[in-house]
């Protein structure tokens, strides 16, 4: 059977953290299990710990601070030795019993295959955007942040959508340009033949990055429809929404830098960047109105 090594990355993500990790001990194909924590200050790593103690292949690894997504990522597979597959899980994820079996056939079946992702779910069963995507280049960017992906059933080349969570779900896997990092399933090859993640990226868009490098050395990424994980989506960022925003944008930013400054014009990056960061503001705004109004509330009872 081959040895995958599970990797959790958790900050402050409270009792669904234990819950992961139990259903994660319970797989077959799951060797070990590796929980890096990023300075956590919600005591969600204590049950973890004790968990440990009488669970040889649970390891427990504490920052103390909170260094980043990627860099905590890459802390994990350092500690995983060299396991044949890599699964990086979020710990508000919680996969179906025969998902990781699922995403492994997947991968199994061609040799060029280097990294599976599931159906990605929202608690009431529908399909969470982002498991299967799309690379969000400028110009498909600038067409969700303006509103014209609304023309892309008349004009479906020119206002096409990144996110392809709106189209018929396929009956078989199928290869795409991105998956959510919420679930990968990554090969140890693959990974040795592109590079660890991304340092530079703090929180979000260091999937998309690394989606972009895989798929630049010629390695295939795959969606598989019928391996399902729940995700809970915002349990480790719902006490700091702004905060998240922010790394969330700015890693975009970062991603165009990279990947697209030298393939378009500069008129059009700057006109993206704006909308970026308009966006940004826009939702920073929401936030704090939204954050004032419920404290008056609470005041008022």
């Amino acid at each position: 059977m081959s040895k995958v090594s599970a990797i959790v990355v958790n900050y402050n993500a409270g009792s669904v953290l234990n819950e992961t990790v139990k259903l994660l001990l319970d797989l077959k194909p799951v060797a070990q299990v590796i929980v890096v924590d990023n300075g956590s200050t919600d005591h969600s790593m204590g049950s973890i710990e004790n968990l440990a103690l009488s669970q040889s292949h649970l390891i427990c690894i504490r920052n103390n601070k909170n260094l980043g997504f990627a860099k905590a990522c890459n802390i994990g597979v350092v500690a995983a030795g060299e396991s044949e597959y890599l699964l990086f899980l979020n710990p508000d994820c919680l996969p179906a019993q025969d998902a990781l079996e699922k995403l492994l056939i997947c991968m199994k079946s061609s040799q060029q295959t280097g990294m599976a992702g599931p159906l990605v779910l929202n608690p009431d069963g529908t399909e969470q955007p982002g498991g299967r995507r799309a690379v969000p280049t400028p110009w498909r960017s600038f067409v969700r942040v303006f509103g014209f992906f609304n023309f892309r059933k008349r004009y479906p080349r020119l206002f096409s959508d990144f996110l392809l969570h709106h189209q018929p779900l396929p009956d078989v896997p199928v290869e795409v340009e991105a998956i959510s990092g919420s679930c990968m399933l990554v090969n140890r090859a693959a990974l040795k033949d592109v590079g660890l993640l991304d340092e530079g990226y703090f929180l979000h868009c260091e999937d998309l990055d690394w989606c972009m490098r895989f798929r630049q050395r010629g390695w295939k990424i795959m969606f598989v429809p019928d391996a399902h994980v729940t995700h809970h989506q915002g349990t480790c960022s719902k006490t700091r929404p702004i905060f998240v925003e922010w790394h969330k944008h700015k890693g975009m930013m970062r991603f165009y830098g990279k990947f697209f400054r030298h393939q378009y014009p500069g008129v059009l990056m700057l006109v993206v960047a704006t909308g970026v960061w308009l966006r940004f503001g826009a939702m920073a705004v929401s936030h704090s109105v939204r954050r004032v109004g419920e404290r008056l509330l609470h005041g008022w009872l």
